[in-house]
Formats: structure tokens, C-alpha cells, sequence
């Protein structure tokens, strides 16, 4: 399976953006991060899982810190906090995990390619940059505007260069390595399901539909039926329901970009968005670990090695005979 098929148009578009520019200049990737993304691999892949945690990340170049008035620890309020370090324990079961080190606050790659805010930058931006998604009114684009509770990041407009240069050196090169693991895990398998692992705010926010709201220990999110087959779904909120967290589904969170863009039931790729309440780990407010991120990890290892089993036991016949 290519996964380009899926979504020809809109990848050859921002690939040929991508490929425009020159080889020549400097790699952003290169100068901020030593490492701005890894994939650990299994020995030997024996899982049709490919997770990925696209937030976790917390390593804050100084050159981006020096474009902000915010303190780190505020910065970090926007990260994912350790999810990274909860779903490790997949890779030793069989299953490769992508993740960021980039920070979210930096770049976040569970947006298009060009989500962007227009009033960040000192200069025009070029036909191809999506100005107007609720994710730019929130300031929560690809290059965001603001991290917990509407706190401006930057003190000066940014160059389109900038975000230009963070697209092109981290955000593409993040897209084609998560491709290239879910293209290999299809062929491989058959199928292909994508485990995008996030974690929330115990609370709802101010500029949340679910405002002041207490939120479940879990939410798994599928794009309302469109990113996952149902089964898997089903399977995976009776694992962890059978585990005694409190599970709901699409509300408030029902997938980003990641969730929408990969997921493709009907060709055997399936996409599931996990988020995790903070505080059955961490403290949120210091951004600290907290003892219950112990048994949450072996949890979640847990999940993974039950999911697995679903899969070969009940669900593979049932996914495949849908997806014909």
C-alpha cells in the first residue's frame, strides 16, 4: 500500500513546496536540534502497530527561547509531558515508536503542513498557507501562537522564512519517516494501525468546548467511525475499561491531523488518537512526574500486548473482510 495514494493531491502539493527549495541552505534541524526526531525500533516487528508521539518532545533550542518572553516552564505547560516514556514499553513487544524531540511550542506536526497565523509574521504569506482553520483562530497552528490559556509565545513577529525553514527541515522529514513506517508495517501485515498517543489538561480550558469540565482518564478518538474500524475501537475501550480507567470517545478530542490524514479503513490503515489525563501521572503545573506514571507505563504496555492479541485472535478477519 502507498500511502500517497491515499492522499495524492495534498502530499505531492506540499512535497513539490518542500522540494522547491534549495539543498544548499543550512538545515534548520541541523542548528537547533542535534537529533529533532528518533524512531525506536524493535528487534523484530511482530505488531501491526506503528505509535507515535508527536508532543512529547522538550528539548528547547536557545535560539527559540530567545524569541519569547515565556519562561521554559510555561512553555512546557503546551507539551505532552513523558508520553514518549509511557508507550516505550511497545517497542520491547514488538512495535516501533516515532517521537519528537522538538518541542510542540517549537512545531507541531499533528497540524498540516501550512496551518498558519497570519498576524505572527512580519511578512506576507505566500496562496498555499492555510490561514483560516479553528486551529489558527486558537492560535494553535503548526508554528503556534500561543501555549495554555492564550499565552503569546513570541515578543516580535517572526520572518515567513522562519516557519518555512521548521516545515521543511523537521515537519516533512517527521511525515515521510512516520509514512515510510506505516507503508512498511502494511506491507508486512496487511494492516496498519497508527497508535497517536497524546496526553490532556485535567481540565477544560477557556477556550475548550468542554470549559471547567473534569475529563475522563482517557479519551481515544477515531474521527467519529471515519479514522478506525470499529472493532479495534470497541476492542481498545474494553482493554482499557477492563483496566478501571474511565474511557470516552471523540469528546473532547476526536484526532488532529495525524488521526484524519493516515487513517483509511477501507485500505487497511487505521488511525487511533489516545490522550491521557495529566494527572494520573504528572504534576500539571509544575510539569513533574508524578509515582502513578509507574503503573500507567505498565498499563499502557499492557494495552498494547492485549490490543495485539485482539487483533490475531478476533479482529483481523473481521478488519480485513470490512476493509475488501
Amino acid at each position: 500500500m502507498d500511502l500517497n495514494d491515499t492522499h495524492s493531491h495534498q502530499d505531492q502539493e506540499y512535497e513539490s513546496l518542500s522540494n522547491n527549495e534549495t539543498s544548499e541552505r543550512p538545515s534548520l534541524a541541523q542548528a537547533d536540534f542535534q537529533q529533532p526526531f528518533e524512531v525506536l525500533e524493535p528487534s523484530k516487528q511482530t505488531l501491526p502497530f506503528v505509535l507515535n508521539s508527536p508532543h512529547s518532545g522538550r528539548v528547547y533550542p536557545p535560539r527559540f527561547l530567545a524569541s519569547s518572553d515565556l519562561d521554559p516552564l510555561t512553555l512546557r505547560r503546551s507539551e505532552d509531558s513523558f508520553v514518549d516514556e509511557i508507550f516505550a514499553g511497545a517497542v520491547e513487544l514488538g512495535a516501533p515508536l516515532l517521537r519528537a524531540h522538538f518541542p510542540r511550542a517549537y512545531l507541531d506536526v499533528n497540524r498540516e503542513p501550512y496551518e498558519l497565523d497570519p498576524a505572527m509574521f512580519a511578512d506576507p504569506l505566500p496562496p498555499h498557507v492555510n490561514t483560516r482553520s479553528i486551529r489558527v483562530a486558537g492560535g494553535l497552528g503548526t508554528i503556534a501562537r500561543v501555549v495554555s490559556e492564550a499565552t503569546e509565545i513570541y515578543h516580535t513577529p517572526l520572518p515567513y522564512s522562519e516557519a518555512e525553514a521548521r516545515i521543511r527541515d523537521i515537519y516533512m522529514p517527521f511525515h515521510e519517516t512516520l509514512r515510510g513506517l506505516l507503508e512498511k508495517t502494511h506491507r508486512q501485515f496487511g494492516e496498519a494501525v497508527l497508535l497517536d498517543c497524546h496526553s490532556m489538561p485535567s481540565i477544560g480550558g477557556a477556550y475548550e468546548d468542554d470549559i471547567d469540565a473534569n475529563r475522563p482518564d482517557i479519551v481515544l478518538g477515531d474521527r467519529y467511525g471515519t479514522a478506525c474500524a470499529p472493532e479495534l475501537v470497541e476492542a481498545a475501550e474494553r482493554i482499557l475499561r477492563s483496566m478501571g480507567y474511565l474511557v470516552t470517545r471523540n469528546n473532547p478530542y476526536a484526532g488532529g491531523f495525524n488521526t484524519e490524514h493516515y487513517g483509511a479503513p477501507a485500505q487497511g490503515l487505521h488511525a487511533l488518537q489516545i490522550e491521557i489525563n495529566r494527572t494520573l501521572y504528572m504534576d500539571e503545573q509544575k510539569v513533574q512526574r508524578r509515582s502513578g506514571i509507574t503503573r500507567l507505563s505498565k498499563d499502557m504496555t499492557r494495552f498494547v500486548r492485549k490490543l495485539g492479541r485482539e487483533m490475531r485472535r478476533t479482529l483481523w478477519t473481521t478488519v480485513q473482510r470490512r476493509a475488501s
